[in-house]
């Protein structure tokens, strides 16, 4: 047995690790640096957003048992995908995976945004009123099921590496953490971060209830793909402070805050 499939049948454990070591990493620094005040029970939004992302957790398992690695173990043993069908060095192939994997994040976010019976999945993720740790987990279940059969598809297609799709889902959900922390960091260090990173200030934008603003900044590991594409914006009109979180025609905490109503808001006719 090889060292990355060593690895591999550790996988549920190295991401809960990763998960739990960022988010107690991240909780920790908002108490010391926090960027903005918030503005509901910090208690009530985090009890009902990790909620949800337990919820998300038991229903992937269930419904995807072998989740994403699978997939890729899967390809590899038949012969699927690109990578599998042409001769490229493995550590090319592992880079070009996540990187590409990056990139399908990057346009199903867009798209979530553009068509409207998904944008009603997609929105319990923007009406949180606050933005911090537990928003980037916060996603409607349906959305979450439609998010791994694109990941699924992805991974066939190119034929990505284990190893990769397992640093892939590792590093998106430690940086989706990350960028929606509320954490105050030097802005040298923020700027310099940007050449590589998506950080908490470039994200936060992409929460701003002004719509030209939610609709920007969609990366969520790398900046890069918002320059290229042309929908980055480096700062809110109103600037961190002032600006106002979630969407503007929402402000309910029944259905912002409370998990009862962040399930069934996608089929609510508002």
């Amino acid at each position: 047995m090889t060292t990355f499939q060593s690895i591999l049948e550790y996988e549920t454990p190295i991401r809960l690790g990763f998960f739990f070591c960022v988010l107690l990493t991240m909780a920790t620094l908002e108490m010391v640096i926090p960027r903005r005040e918030l503005s509901v029970s910090k208690a009530r939004r985090w009890g009902n957003n990790l909620g949800i992302t337990a919820l998300n957790t038991v229903v992937v398992r269930l419904l995807f048992p072998t989740a994403a690695v699978g997939i890729a173990l899967f390809a590899e043993e038949r012969g699927y995908g690109l990578f599998n069908v042409f001769a490229i060095p493995a550590p090319l192939a592992v880079i070009a995976s996540v990187l590409i994997l990056d990139l399908v994040i990057y346009c199903q976010h867009v798209v979530m945004h553009k068509i409207p019976v998904l944008w009603r999945l997609h929105r319990m993720h923007h009406v949180d009123l606050d933005f911090d740790v537990t928003t980037g987990a916060r996603f409607h279940p349906v959305e979450i099921v439609l998010s791994m059969l694109i990941k699924f598809a992805a991974v066939l297609l190119l034929g990505a590496p284990a190893l990769a799709v397992l640093l892939f889902e590792v590093i998106l959900n430690a940086t989706a953490m990350f960028n929606h922390s509320n954490v105050r960091l030097n802005l040298n260090l923020d700027r310099a971060l940007r050449l590589m990173l998506v950080t908490p200030d470039m994200h936060r934008v992409h929460h701003s209830t002004i719509r030209r603003e939610t609709d920007s900044n969609f990366g969520f590991n790398l900046p890069w793909w918002d320059r290229l594409f042309g929908t980055y914006r480096a700062q809110p009109e109103a600037g961190h402070a002032a600006m106002q979180i979630g969407l503007a025609d929402i402000r309910d905490e029944s259905l912002c805050v409370k998990l009862t109503g962040m399930l069934k808001l996608p089929f609510l006719k508002i």
